[in-house]
């Protein structure tokens, strides 16, 4: 079981991933990212999109599948930072063992990702 503090509360997840989608406020084009959970860190592992177009370019190696341009990736952070412009008429969606809940849905403060340890 890993953790993964949303702010200030602390989900419990079933294992060490979750995913995060949102629609490109300008492109109106879905992206999907898996993270892993670390002990002092978010690991960004995969990524994976609907297309491309303004500041949407797929990761290098990227390959076309079941209409998503899917590539693998590498980076790690201490914590990322969620805002929503407003734009997309939604905010991000974080899955989980088959569970997804809706982050910053409305322009505003952002809401902080982090590992519970870190």
């Amino acid at each position: 079981m890993s953790c993964l503090l949303v702010g200030a509360t602390a989900l419990a997840l079933a294992g060490p991933t979750f995913t995060l989608g949102w629609t490109h406020s300008v492109e109106r084009t879905a992206w999907e990212e898996t993270w892993r959970v670390e002990p002092r860190a978010l690991r960004l592992v995969a990524a994976r999109a609907k297309g491309s177009g303004a500041g949407m370019e797929p990761g290098p190696g990227a390959v076309a599948r079941d209409g998503w341009l899917w590539w693998e990736a590498d980076l790690a952070v201490p914590a990322l930072a969620l805002a929503a412009s407003g734009a997309t008429g939604a905010g991000w969606r974080l899955c989980a063992g088959g569970r997804c809940r809706t982050l910053a849905a409305e322009s505003g403060e952002p809401v902080v990702l982090r590992p519970c340890g870190g």
